[in-house]
């Protein structure tokens, strides 16, 4: 045994030996070199998560499947967040403007517009609006939603971004409503809507945001007029303000209009309803940067000042001319803050939110006050005054003030016209805009008129939308 243990002993003394006379040589040994396949992929996932964080181009190889959790989170709250502007934002902040006789009315048309637009989007809707096709109108690729589904576009899934895109086109026919309030029946309404979507609307957001679009200067290098639009000035408030005009001019005046008053039955919903669409326009404009990104930010930021400045300027213009600043004031500059700045928001620093804030509160004040006064047409709830009005400017002033400091993907497409001849690429889209808005609501409007009609009886129109049109009041008060 002692022998045994013995030899056992040497032999382990001889093994460390040798191990201490080789080690250095060992050391200094060149380590095998990995697979070049091996590191390629690595660089690769690398590269494909540098991507997602900076919100860069998804690569065609890319080695992430699936859309990137943050940026698709972040744009379903947002899209939730522009329905909200609908219901019950923009349903609140009109429906307290009209009288008790018809607020329901106005709550009806724009549940009917979610329900009309939802399935149009669905059925042709979405394909026409963001499918390949020519620089005016999409293709059929997408009809009936096919292959829009979890699979990503850019870092969301493709179904997130349609369903984004699908709150805006329910919000926009729906701003219409305000110019023809309290006078216009509701199916006439949904009809004209349904062709208005397809005359104005489909074409108007391809041409803006499509892929291959006529004016989507930041997104088609070959893109005719090289114009940009952040998150809807011309696509929503400009062809909504506009169509509101012309269909307002073609439905006629209220009965009283001129020799009644026709004071909002309830300020207290508009203004509840005033902060519902500036909560969710955060959604409408910080999502529009389609990922939880630093433009996301800079339209947040830009948002929020535009908004509070336009309504304090508004109530401070009418404290002057009138004497008191009204809460109506301040709703109404807030709101003509938030449409003035839409365009712009993920373009221009905090001081181009300043000043479009400011002459958000000053224009579309004169044009709600004087110019309505001065033409005489019957704009009931201001549509025109605010979103035409606001979306022009804000589209011209986009023009002016946009800078590659606050968007560096403005120097990828638009370096030679940013901070130069931009402000003229956005007044032929505004011009493009302002002949297919006007031109179209023409067309539907005298049509739906001539056939069907666009009125309710006069009977049914004094006695409220309310009762005639749904069998409902808004109120019981006083009743047991």
């Amino acid at each position: 045994m002692r022998r045994l243990i013995f030899a056992l002993g040497a032999f382990l003394i001889a093994c460390l030996a040798i191990l201490a006379l080789t080690g250095p040589a060992l050391a200094d040994a060149p380590a095998a070199e990995a697979p070049a396949s091996t590191v390629a992929d690595v660089e690769k996932r690398v590269a494909d998560l540098e991507a997602y964080i900076n919100n860069g181009a998804r690569g065609d190889d890319s080695k992430i499947a699936a859309p990137g959790p943050g940026h698709n989170g972040f744009l379903m709250i947002c899209a939730a967040l522009v329905l909200f502007m609908t219901m019950p934002g923009l349903a609140l902040f009109y429906g307290g403007l009209v009288r008790s006789k018809n607020v329901l009315s106005i709550m009806a048309q724009c549940m009917g517009i979610a329900g009309i637009v939802a399935l149009l989007w669905w059925a042709v809707g979405y394909s026409l609006a963001f499918a390949s096709g020519s620089g005016f109108i999409g293709g059929l690729d997408h009809a009936f939603l096919k292959g829009v589904d979890s699979s990503p576009s850019g870092w969301v899934a493709h179904s997130t971004f349609s369903m984004f895109q699908m709150m805006f086109a329910i919000i926009t026919p729906a701003l219409i409503v305000g110019a023809i309030a309290e006078r216009i029946k509701f199916s006439s309404l949904m009809v004209f809507v349904a062709g208005w979507m397809f005359v104005v609307y489909f074409p108007l957001a391809h041409m803006v945001w499509g892929a291959d679009g006529l004016m989507n200067g930041i997104g088609n290098a070959d893109a005719k007029i090289k114009a940009i639009d952040f998150a809807g000035g011309t696509v929503v408030h400009m062809s909504s303000g506009w169509s509101a005009l012309v269909l307002a001019l073609i439905v006629g005046k209220r009965k009283g209009f001129g020799n009644e008053n026709f004071p909002p039955h309830s300020l207290v919903l508009t203004m509840i309803g005033t902060g519902m669409l500036w909560v969710g326009w955060y959604g409408f404009n910080a999502g529009s940067a389609l990922a939880a990104d630093g433009i996301a930010s800079q339209a947040f930021m830009t948002t929020t000042l535009a908004a509070a400045i336009a309504g304090f300027s508004w109530a401070a213009v009418e404290w002057l001319v009138s004497g008191k600043p009204t809460v109506l004031g301040f709703c109404s500059g807030i709101i003509g803050g938030l449409v003035v700045i839409t365009p712009a928001a993920g373009f221009v620093t905090a001081n181009g939110s300043v000043i479009i804030g400011v002459l958000a509160g000053i224009v579309p004040f004169f044009a709600c006050t004087k110019l309505k006064k001065a033409m005489g047409y019957d704009d009931a709830l201001d549509t025109f005054g605010i979103h035409a009005v606001g979306g022009t400017i804000g589209a011209f002033l986009t023009g002016l003030l946009a800078t590659t400091q606050a968007n560096g993907a403005l120097a990828a497409n638009l370096s030679d016209v940013v901070g130069k001849t931009l402000w003229i690429e956005q007044l032929k889209a505004i011009g493009v805009t302002l002949v297919l808005s006007v031109v179209g609501t023409a067309i539907l409007g005298y049509a739906i008129k001539a056939t069907m009609g666009l009125r309710p009886s006069v009977e049914d129109e004094e006695s409220g939308l309310d009762v005639t049109g749904h069998g409902e009041r808004g109120y019981h008060l006083g009743e047991a």
